[in-house]
C-alpha cells in the first residue's frame, strides 16, 4: 500500500509491539507498531513527526475495556485491496441503494455528494487532529502505519471493523479519501470495530450537514439507526453541524 519501503522493522521504537498477526497467519512484514502504554497528550503529534518522513502515520488503538489489542482484531490484509481502485461515490451510492429503503423512512435516491463547506477550522488539520488525539481517553495507545494518507490507514492494516456492512475496508477507505480531500479529515483512532476522525471543516449550514448525513448513513448505516437519534436530520443536527469529529460504529 505504501510506496515506500516498510519502515517500520528498522524503527527505533522503545516500548511496544510490531503486529503482524492476521486471520490467515503472520504477515510477511509487521502492519502496525503499537505503544505498551497508554497515550499520553502529544504523542500523536511525536509519532507524526517522527514516521511522516519515513511514510509512517499515527493512530490511536482504542483496545477497550478488555485491552485487546490488533492482534485479537482478525486483520485482513490479504483480502484488502487499493483505496485508489474505488471512486467513493459509487461505494456510497450501492450502500444507499441497498439499505436506505429499508431503514430510512426519508428515503428517496441517492442525492450525491455533499458540497465542499465554505469555512474551516483555524488549526491545519494536523493539528486539530493532534488536538483530537490528546483529548481521548486512556485506553488507547499511539501507533504507527506505513500509509501515505491518513485515510489509508485502515486499508493499510487490513482492518477488519466494518465487515458486517463492508468486507473490503479499502472501499471505505476511498470514501475517507473523498472526506480528506472536502472535510480535512484525519483518521484519528481505531478500535475493534469503531472509527474516529477530526474534521477540519465541518458542515456550518443545515442544508451542508443534512447533505453529508447521507454520506454517514451510507458510510455507516449503525450509526443513525441502531441508536438513537434516528433520522438524517437529527443525526446532521446533533453530530455534524459544526462538529470537529465523527464517530463511527458497525454493529
Amino acid at each position: 500500500m505504501a510506496t515506500l519501503p516498510n519502515q517500520l522493522p528498522a524503527l527505533a521504537l522503545p516500548g511496544g509491539t510490531l503486529v503482524d498477526t492476521t486471520c490467515d497467519g503472520p504477515w510477511h512484514e509487521p502492519l502496525l507498531w503499537y505503544a505498551d502504554a497508554p497515550a499520553r497528550p502529544g504523542d500523536w503529534a511525536r509519532l507524526r513527526a517522527t514516521g511522516r518522513p519515513l511514510g509512517l502515520l499515527p493512530v490511536l488503538i482504542d483496545t477497550g475495556r478488555r485491552d485487546e489489542g490488533p492482534q485479537e482484531w482478525e486483520l485482513s490484509p490479504a483480502d484488502t485491496t487499493y483505496p485508489g481502485d474505488h471512486d467513493a461515490e459509487e461505494v456510497l451510492a450501492e450502500a444507499w441503494d441497498a439499505y436506505a429503503s429499508d431503514e430510512l423512512e426519508e428515503a428517496d435516491r441517492w442525492p450525491g455528494l455533499a458540497p465542499v463547506p465554505s469555512a474551516s477550522t483555524p488549526e491545519t488539520p494536523d493539528e486539530l487532529a493532534a488536538e483530537i488525539a490528546d483529548m481521548l481517553t486512556a485506553t488507547v495507545r499511539a501507533a504507527l502505519v506505513p500509509a501515505r494518507r491518513s485515510a489509508d490507514i485502515p486499508a493499510a492494516i487490513g482492518w477488519s471493523g466494518p465487515l458486517n456492512h463492508e468486507n473490503d475496508v479499502a472501499r471505505l477507505c476511498a470514501v475517507l479519501r473523498s472526506w480528506e480531500d472536502r472535510f480535512d479529515i484525519r483518521v484519528v483512532a481505531l478500535g475493534f470495530d469503531t472509527l474516529t476522525v477530526s474534521v477540519g471543516r465541518p458542515p456550518t449550514t443545515a442544508a451542508e450537514a443534512r447533505a453529508l448525513a447521507a454520506e454517514h448513513f451510507a458510510f455507516c448505516p449503525d450509526n443513525i439507526e441502531a441508536v438513537p437519534p434516528k433520522g438524517l436530520d437529527v443525526y446532521a443536527e446533533k453530530h455534524l453541524l459544526g462538529q470537529e469529529t465523527w464517530s463511527f460504529w458497525w454493529d
